[in-house]
């Protein structure tokens, strides 16, 4: 193993820890029963910085992680969590992989975003009914009332906080010397109106949280 693949590892390791810390400690209601938690910000950064492979080993070794310590929902959750995850984060590596500019990486954070809301709704109505020991006839109501509020707010809020998180991210990485500082990663520098659109985005998804807890 090279230098090169010592740093790309301890530097995983590193995401793979703050990943399941985040999945563990910051858990925030958003619907009924559904919870947000910003491990895919991080997830996606790893994606980003390494490619879509890296995201996916981060996203395999946090959802095992979380199923035998914190997840109540056994093989069906960890399932649950690797789909979720990859349908965003992967998707974002694999499309800003062929485009590193800004505007990939904006456009692979869109399109994770829906992808992710897709692929979750169909879970939803196949899947959860068999993990969570409900009727499918009681789970379709949720699905346009709970789950896809859920999955829009938890699709908007991880693509506006790795917007504002990831420059941050890579910056510390390479004062730190475990990304290359000639590494082609990190070139998507958010401009003033990015940012702000982020602002806006984090700020509208709160306040359908808030929403959705006074109505349900």
């Amino acid at each position: 193993m090279n230098h090169r693949d010592t740093k790309k590892l301890t530097t995983t390791a590193m995401l793979c820890t703050l990943a399941y810390a985040a999945a563990a400690l910051g858990r925030v209601p958003v619907v009924l029963f559904l919870r947000y938690d910003p491990k895919d910000v991080i997830i996606v950064i790893g994606g980003l910085i390494f490619g879509p492979a890296n995201a996916l080993a981060i996203t395999l070794i946090v959802s095992l992680a979380q199923m035998f310590t914190t997840s109540s929902t056994g093989i069906w959750g960890c399932l649950m969590n690797i789909i979720s995850s990859c349908s965003f984060a992967c998707t974002a590596a694999c499309i800003y992989r062929r485009k590193r500019r800004l505007s990939g990486a904006v456009l692979g954070l869109a399109y994770g975003w829906g992808c992710q809301t897709a692929v979750m709704m169909l879970w939803n109505y196949l899947v959860a009914p068999i993990y969570m020991g409900y009727p499918r006839d009681q789970i379709v109501p949720l699905l346009l009332t709970a789950f896809l509020p859920f999955n829009l707010i938890k699709g908007g809020l991880n693509a506006a906080f790795t917007v504002l998180l990831y420059k941050s991210v890579i910056t510390a990485l390479r004062r730190s010397g475990l990304v290359s500082p000639t590494q082609n990663a990190g070139k998507a520098r958010p401009n003033p109106g990015v940012i702000l659109a982020a602002l806006f985005l984090i700020t509208v998804c709160t306040l359908c949280i808030l929403t959705l807890n006074d109505i349900l």
